[in-house]
């Protein structure tokens, strides 16, 4: 062997062994019952019937159960003080316990278990700097009321751009904005130090779902009653053995494309390219509505797929769920009340009605905060359970979003 070409021939082995770990990867790393940690809050008994079920039905440990004690209430919202002491810490003491440290990828929180972490409140050690940042801004406002009547809507931009950074810098130090929904955070229970303001960037996103050993999936088994909230188990297991059938109802609006990322336009373009990716990857009959105009009460029968927007809070009974349908709406605040049985809004009345896995913001997410339709359903064709499809795909973490299901429900592991 030539001596000069070996250092090349050897880092071609690894190159190809590295593409051929990537390549085969998805089928050999996929999420294990082992490696789920189930939340129960033990003063709710429903929270650790459901544990128990689904340890029976998942095959997961039944040491791999974190016992709470969060209160008989069955509470929203969890002060963040009360979130560090009650979940975070007690849960950190579990994953670096012996037999779980750097085995645990997935959390699982039941019914029981708070929606909604509150913010962290003012920052008081940078009262001082928000003492500049409002002079700056009347100073900003000053040089605005001064600018000649023929001032170039580029500079007068410019202008509305600081401010609107100045204050978004006040509302950072007054605490706006720093609550999420308790699963999102938990997301982020072992990355240490991190800024509470708004979101952080999904490290999981299009990445193999092990690769970033600090951020954790987590999923929710919860609906507006303990009753169904155990029987998305159900519906996944029964789903999973023919595979998911049923139609798709994709509705759209009919916005003009628009390349920006998290426009508008790009997320109802990326709506009107999913109805093309489910007849290329599965079998699965589409209906379609282009325009302004929702699905009609009662029109949308044996709904295996459904996503859509925009009606805020205001859900339409068009749907009959198949087992297992998997679903989502994309609007503002709809599993901000995820427990009220006379909810209107989508994530509540959907679980109600059938539907197997949904997800939704718990408060204002912002339109980015949500999975790229296309994208998402692209991850569950491709074999993902449903915690890696939405890991994979979800923007953000310490954020809005929860996702509700069975995490290791795997709607097409069987062709259709």
């Amino acid at each position: 062997m030539d001596n000069k070409s070996f250092p090349l021939k050897l880092l071609a082995f690894f190159i190809l062994h590295f593409i051929f770990f990537i390549c085969g990867s998805s089928a050999s790393a996929a999420l294990e019952p082992e490696e789920i940690l189930i939340l129960i809050n033990k003063d709710i008994p429903a929270s650790a019937d459901i544990a128990g079920y689904y340890c029976e039905e998942r095959n997961v440990p039944a040491d791999n159960v974190l016992t709470l004690s969060l209160g008989a209430s069955l509470n929203d919202t969890i002060g963040r003080e009360d979130y560090n002491k009650k979940i975070a810490e007690p849960l950190r003491l579990k994953l670096s316990s012996h037999g779980f440290a750097g085995r645990i990828r997935c959390l699982l929180t039941t019914y029981g278990i708070p929606i909604r972490v509150g913010g962290r409140g003012p920052l008081e050690s940078q009262q001082y700097r928000m003492g500049q940042l409002n002079a700056a801004i009347e100073e900003q406002k000053t040089a605005s009321a001064r600018l000649e009547p023929n001032t170039s809507a580029e500079q007068r931009k410019q202008i509305d751009i600081k401010l609107a950074k100045l204050r978004s810098e006040i509302d950072r130090i007054n605490g706006k904005e720093t609550g999420a929904s308790v699963d999102s955070e938990l997301s982020m229970l072992l990355s240490g130090d991190y800024e509470l303001y708004r979101w952080q960037t999904n490290r999981l996103k299009y990445k193999m779902p092990y690769w970033d050993f600090k951020t954790l999936m987590v999923c929710r088994l919860d609906a507006p009653d303990a009753k169904t909230a155990r029987g998305l188990i159900d519906k996944s297991l029964s789903a999973e053995k023919t595979g998911l059938k049923g139609i798709a109802y994709i509705d759209s609006r009919g916005i003009a494309d628009n390349n920006e990322s998290g426009s508008f336009g790009y997320y109802d373009r990326s709506m009107r390219e999913l109805e093309g990716l489910i007849k290329a990857k599965t079998k699965l009959q589409t209906v379609e509505e282009k325009t302004d105009a929702l699905f009609a009460p009662g029109s949308c029968f044996q709904t295996a797929i459904y996503c859509g927007w925009y009606s805020v809070c205001k859900y339409v009974d068009a749907f009959t769920f198949a087992d297992g349908a998997v679903g989502y709406h994309i609007a503002s605040f709809e599993a901000a009340h995820l427990h009220d049985p006379n909810s209107t809004e989508w994530c509540p009345m959907m679980l109600k009605k059938g539907i197997a896995a949904t997800l939704g913001p718990v408060d204002e997410p912002y339109l980015g905060a949500f999975p790229e339709p296309k994208e998402f359903f692209s991850e569950l064709f491709n074999g993902y359970c449903l915690v890696e499809a939405y890991y994979r795909t979800n923007p953000y973490n310490s954020w809005q979003m929860v996702l509700i299901g069975d995490p290791l429900y795997r709607p097409f592991k069987t062709k259709n």
